[in-house]
């Protein structure tokens, strides 16, 4: 089982390519790897990759909510892309779908 996390740059924007599960067990990763990368280099821009995701738990959406308020904080903003129904149901639930916005695809989230 695939549990870690492939990182993108494309110029300021990270790219987080999740795992078929984003949980607990791996969230913490996320935070301590995204923190760091944040902390090193000039990011303005995150987008999500959850093409592989087909599980999410309440971690993975804090781990949504707390990127996007840093964004938020420093003018920045965060996408997502590749959601299935299943995460999609979840992110509107939890009232993600009307803060992030969704893209159909990677090249679309670059442009949005």
């Amino acid at each position: 089982m695939e549990l870690s996390f492939i990182y993108e740059a494309k110029e300021q924007c990270l790219i987080i390519h999740l795992p078929k599960e984003l949980d607990h067990h791996n969230c913490r990763n996320l935070r301590y790897e995204t923190d760091l990368l944040l902390a090193e280099n000039y990011i303005n821009r995150i987008l999500f990759d959850f093409s592989k995701t087909e599980f999410m738990d309440s971690s993975g959406i804090g781990i949504l909510l707390n990127r996007y308020k840093q964004m938020e904080r420093s003018g920045g903003r965060v996408g997502l892309y590749g959601a299935g129904p299943q995460v999609h149901r979840i992110l509107t639930a939890a009232g993600i779908a009307k803060l992030v916005p969704s893209y159909n695809s990677k090249e679309a989230a670059l442009v949005g």
